[in-house]
C-alpha cells in the first residue's frame, strides 16, 4: 500500500503549483471599460474600495505575520512571500485603478501599522509551547479571509454581469476570484495538519483566543466594521447570513468544535458578521437584523 506523502511535501508542491499556474494577473490582460460608470459606481463603488483596500494592505499583513510568526516553517514563508503577497498586491492595484477610472478616490490602505493584538500574539509565539497556538490562529484567520473573499467575489461577479459590465466581470473579477481558492487550500491543509499535533490545552487556548479575537476580513475599527456591513448588504449576504457564516466556518468548526454536537457555526463568527450588518444599518438609519438563536440538533 502506498504511504501518504508528508504534509510538508504536499504543501511545498501546492505552493510551487500556485506560483507556476497563477502568476500575478498580467496588467495587459485587464480591460477597464465601463459602459455606465455612474450606475456602476453607485452600485458597487464602495465594494471596490473596500476590496481594494484589503488587498493593498497585504504589505501590512506580512509585517503582522513576521510579528506573529518570527520563525515560520519555510513553506509558510514561501507561500506568503512568493505567491500570496504578489498576487494580492496586483488584485489591489487593479481594483483601485478601476475605481479611480469611474471617478472615485483611490483607496487609503494602512500598510505599515501592527496592532497591539498581533504584538501580543507575537510575544506568545516566542514561547516554545505557544508557537503552534499562534500558527493555528494564523491558519484559521487565513481560512476565514480567503473563504470570505471567494464568496464575495462570486457575488460581485454575478452583480457586475447583471449590470452588463462584462469587461469588468471577465477581465478583473473573474481572474481575481480564480486565484483565491488556492490560498484557501493552503490554509486548509496547513490547519488540518497542525490540528492533529495540538495538545488538549493548546486546542483549548486556540478556541479561547479565536473566540475573543475574531473579526471579519479587513475590519480594524468601528468605521471599517460598518463598511464591511455595507459590502455585505450590497452583495445580498444578509439574505442568507447563516449559510454564509456556515460556509466560512466549516473547517474551523470541524477542527475546533467537533465535540459540540449540532453546532453549525461557532457563535463568534455569526456575531461578527451580524455586528457588521447592524453597524452599517445603524449608520444609515435602517432597521437592524432580527436577533437569532443558534440552534443545535437534538
Amino acid at each position: 500500500m502506498t504511504r501518504p506523502r508528508p504534509l510538508e511535501a504536499r504543501l511545498a508542491e501546492h505552493v510551487e503549483k500556485l506560483g507556476a499556474e497563477h502568476p500575478p494577473i498580467d496588467l495587459a490582460s485587464v480591460d477597464y471599460t465601463v459602459r455606465d460608470p455612474e450606475t456602476f459606481s453607485a452600485r458597487f463603488g464602495h465594494v471596490l474600495d473596500y476590496m481594494a483596500r484589503v488587498e493593498l494592505e497585504v504589505d501590512r499583513n506580512v509585517l503582522e505575520l513576521m510579528t506573529m510568526l518570527p520563525d515560520p516553517p519555510e513553506v509558510d514563508r514561501r507561500f506568503y512571500a512568493d505567491v500570496w503577497q504578489p498576487q494580492e498586491i496586483r488584485h489591489g492595484l487593479i481594483l483601485d485603478e478601476l475605481q479611480t477610472r469611474i471617478g472615485r478616490p483611490p483607496a487609503s490602505p494602512d500598510t505599515d501599522s501592527v496592532s497591539a493584538k498581533i504584538k501580543v500574539l507575537g510575544a506568545l509565539g516566542r514561547i516554545d509551547k505557544l508557537q503552534d497556538v499562534t500558527r493555528m490562529l494564523y491558519y484559521l484567520t487565513g481560512l476565514a479571509t480567503e473563504r470570505s473573499a471567494v464568496l464575495a467575489y462570486n457575488l460581485l461577479h454575478d452583480g457586475v454581469r447583471e449590470l452588463g459590465e462584462t469587461a469588468v466581470s471577465d477581465t478583473i473579477v473573474a481572474p481575481i476570484r480564480r486565484q483565491e481558492p488556492g490560498h484557501y487550500a493552503f490554509y486548509k491543509m496547513s490547519a488540518q495538519g497542525l490540528a492533529t499535533q495540538l495538545a488538549p490545552w493548546q486546542r483549548w487556548l486556540v478556541r479561547r483566543l479565536r473566540t475573543i479575537s475574531f473579526s471579519p476580513v479587513g475590519v480594524n475599527n468601528p468605521e471599517q466594521l460598518a463598511d464591511f456591513g455595507d459590502l455585505m448588504l450590497t452583495l445580498g449576504i444578509p439574505d442568507d447570513l447563516d449559510s454564509f457564516a456556515e460556509s466560512i466556518a466549516r473547517v474551523e468548526r470541524e477542527l475546533l468544535w467537533a465535540q459540540e454536537k449540532g453546532l453549525r457555526v461557532p457563535p463568534y463568527i455569526v456575531a461578527g458578521f451580524r455586528a457588521a450588518v447592524e453597524a452599517a444599518q445603524a449608520r444609515s438609519g435602517e432597521r437592524t437584523l432580527e436577533p437569532r438563536v443558534e440552534r443545535r440538533s437534538a
